[in-house]
């Protein structure tokens, strides 16, 4: 043969192999691919790709060419034995002339019924020092027919990359199942039996997650901050047939108007200066999953008509594109305003209100919750006290008192006393006069649940009438600086602009 032909075969041969083991992550079809194109481009009669199974040590054919099942299933080895059990042992390659005069040549397999003849060709699989496995060839030497030197090289630039493939392989499938392990909790920590809550208003917000979560439908949480919004966006997530689907939770009032859009919906590369690179949006972040869009009613006008858009075409372009990106998310969104106050206001779309309130789900605030407030108490404590490696827990006084107080700042509010009480707590038993804001009970300068059982009307006066208050004392105290004043509030610099203009506050008069 032309030693001109031979070396395109062979280059051919690897180009070949290279582009079959990164074809996809199939190890048994990828490797019998690259047996078959080592028989049909390099003549080789017969070959093996043997993986050493790290728990038994045995050597087992994981792919051949030329073998019927029954003969792959033979074909099993110690490390030491025979001649792959050799190179396995030895890490170096073995070449037998002719089979048929080599007794250390077991034919394990059985497939060689005329071993006269054939020559054996024996290569290890390492990587980075390790050796995994070995690959073996049968072939029939002429002098038209090719050179062992050739062969064992080229064998040998395929043990390579058969090496890194094993590997990589090894990894995606421990990732797989490190990220199916992962899902599992998941789904298991979001189950409807794990939300702590036994008072009917809850019942009823679990009934309905109950009902909704098996559908595509987009849900609106509506509810003050605090109630547990995100946690019940996940539990819908995690219950559904999404749940092995990305989770992606978008707090739109954390972001600066400016790059809400960005976020959403990405940037191709060159949109505008900075702009180096193509940056995936949230939206496409979610495909196939649940896009969570906590503070709907933040975003800002001329974003709520891009939205309007994915809702109904399911389409959305990335700045700077005009190439339209077909998405499927579903979209589980939350407020803690009125949005058809904010709609007459002028300040949210009526025709996004009516797309997002398919299926609205109103989470009660933790002071009509009573019953539920032990409950909360108990999984906190216990939480804190694991985490800090306390043995705290609390009179009968002590849980009285704080189910009586209305946590104007829900369910969060709570975990942060438990938290607080657990960390500064002398001794192992928080009593009545340990509860923070004084020391007898008498002085708990916080509000009974009685305080908050007005009408509704009464109920948002109050809360405008105590956060009005709350920005103005910030605001003071940090002589008008609404960067310092956001941080001591809590809330974004952006929020607390909203907020100084929605009560009409007076900076020049503080």
């Amino acid at each position: 043969m032309n030693m001109l032909v031979r070396k395109n075969q062979e280059l051919s041969a690897i180009l070949h192999i290279s582009q079959l083991l990164t074809s996809s992550f199939d190890l048994e079809q990828n490797l019998k691919a690259v047996m078959a194109s080592l028989a049909g481009r390099l003549e080789m009669q017969r070959g093996c790709v043997f993986l050493l199974d790290q728990i038994s040590k045995e050597l087992q054919i994981v792919a051949a060419y030329g073998l019927s099942l029954e003969e792959i299933q033979r074909g099993k080895y110690r490390i030491g034995e025979g001649i792959v059990g050799r190179v396995i042992e030895t890490g170096q390659p073995m070449f037998i002339p002719n089979i048929g005069e080599e007794p250390k040549f077991l034919n394990r397999t059985d497939s060689r019924p005329q071993k006269s003849g054939v020559s054996f060709l024996c290569i290890p699989i390492e990587l980075d020092g390790t050796t995994l496995g070995v690959i073996s060839v049968d072939r029939i030497y002429t002098e038209e027919r090719g050179n062992v030197d050739d062969d064992l090289r080229v064998l040998s630039i395929v043990s390579s990359f058969i090496g890194q493939f094993v590997k990589l392989w090894e990894n995606f499938r421990q990732t797989e199942k490190e990220c199916g392990d992962l899902r599992s909790q998941l789904k298991e920590k979001f189950n409807l039996s794990n939300i702590i809550g036994q008072s009917s208003s809850f019942q009823q917000v679990l009934k309905a997650v109950q009902k909704v979560a098996s559908t595509d439908t987009t849900v609106l949480l509506l509810g003050e901050s605090g109630t547990g919004k995100e946690l019940i966006a996940q539990t819908l997530h995690y219950q559904s047939r999404r749940s092995a689907s990305p989770f992606v939770a978008v707090n739109l009032a954390a972001l600066p108007e400016n790059l809400i859009e960005a976020e959403l919906f990405g940037v191709e590369k060159g949109a505008f200066t900075g702009a180096t690179a193509r940056r995936v949006g949230r939206f496409e972040m979610a495909n196939n999953g649940t896009i969570f869009l906590d503070e709907i009613g933040e975003l800002p006008l001329n974003l709520q008509v891009k939205l309007l858009r994915v809702l109904q075409e399911r389409t959305f372009e990335r700045i700077g594109s005009s190439t339209s990106i077909a998405v499927d998310a579903r979209v589980v969104a939350a407020t803690n305003r009125n949005l058809l106050e904010e709609v007459a206001k002028g300040c949210f779309r009526e025709d996004l209100y009516w797309r997002l309130h398919v299926v609205p789900i109103v989470l009660p605030p933790l002071r009509d919750r009573g019953d539920d407030v032990p409950l909360l108490l108990r999984f906190y404590v216990d939480k804190f006290n694991c985490l800090y490696s306390r043995n705290v827990g609390l009179t009968e006084a002590a849980v009285s008192r704080l189910q009586a107080y209305a946590w104007p700042g829900n369910v969060r509010e709570l975990a942060n006393m438990v938290e607080r009480l657990v960390i500064m707590a002398e001794g192992d038993v928080v009593a009545e006069s340990d509860l923070p804001i004084g020391a007898a009970p008498s002085s708990l300068n916080l509000p009974p649940r009685e305080a908050f059982s007005c009408a509704q009307e009464d109920l948002g006066s109050e809360v405008e009438r105590l956060e009005r208050t709350h920005i103005i004392q910030a605001l003071k105290q940090n002589k008008g600086i609404q960067q310092k004043a956001s941080r001591v509030l809590g809330i974004t610099p952006r929020q607390l602009g909203y907020r100084i203009k929605k009560y009409n506050i007076n900076l020049k008069n503080l």
